[in-house]
């Protein structure tokens, strides 16, 4: 499962207060790849699954840069791509990778894609992840690969059949197109991608890295799971490039 270890997506069980949490998250979200130096070009997004109407996501509206994503610049998207709340344009994109993926994965509330300097090229070479470091565990027989050669998704045909590459995994690998990932929280997927970035740099680098064994890989993913490593990531994230996080609600 997408990080299947976890009890709860959120910390309440009031849909109102869950669906200020994931927006804020998202917004905060779109600030971290701008930190990272991603989505320069517009060229990547983060969904958030709408907890009473689960088969409508929140996008960050269309032309804003994601250095300045607010709460406010949050579109509510519907299942047949139509803006349900909100105001601006719709990603178009965004929806025809995104509906299919949330529709196949009702345990997941968020998705992260984005096109980066080592993911990108490390799809190219249609490798699988193998624990070669710390971060690789936490992918470790649990990504998938799309190997197809649409790499402008175009209609919602195309974001189905990367669903079906994905089944229930936390990860994919889109082929010479980049990374993507899943999971029951916001924090958990944005996270869990920058983490994917980094696990690509080192299979990039390290060209003749040897793997631990698959045992060995088992107990640290164990570890690593458990505690929320994408959580971990956005929360520091957040504290270093960010701040405040409630610049966000303002």
């Amino acid at each position: 499962m997408a990080d299947g270890r976890e009890r709860s997506s959120n910390d309440t069980d009031d849909p109102a207060a869950q669906r200020e949490k994931r927006k804020t998250q998202l917004a905060l979200g779109y600030r971290i790849l701008a930190s990272q130096r991603w989505g320069d070009l517009g060229d990547g997004h983060i969904s958030a699954r709408d907890p009473e109407r689960s088969d409508c996501f929140w996008l960050l509206r269309y032309g804003v840069s994601y250095h300045l994503a607010k709460v406010e610049d949050l579109v509510l998207v519907g299942p047949d791509g139509e803006l349900v709340e909100g105001q601006g344009a719709i990603n178009i994109a965004a929806y025809y990778i995104h509906h299919p993926i949330l529709a196949a994965r009702p345990d997941a509330v968020s998705a992260v894609h984005v096109h980066t300097g080592w993911g990108t090229p490390f799809s190219a070479e249609m490798r699988p992840i193998e624990p070669i470091s710390q971060e690789a565990c936490i992918f470790f027989e649990d990504h998938a690969i799309f190997d197809d050669e649409e790499v402008q998704v175009q209609d919602t045909e195309g974001g189905r059949r990367i669903a079906a590459a994905l089944g229930d995994k936390r990860a994919i690998i889109l082929r010479n197109h980049g990374l993507l990932t899943v999971a029951s929280r916001v924090d958990e997927a944005v996270g869990s991608f920058v983490h994917l970035e980094r696990v690509a740099e080192v299979h990039m680098k390290a060209r003749k890295a040897v793997p631990i064994s698959a045992e060995a890989a088992r107990y640290a993913q164990k570890d690593l799971v458990r505690y929320g490593a994408g959580r971990v990531a956005f929360n520091n994230l957040v504290a270093r490039h960010i701040g405040d996080p409630s610049v966000v609600n303002r």
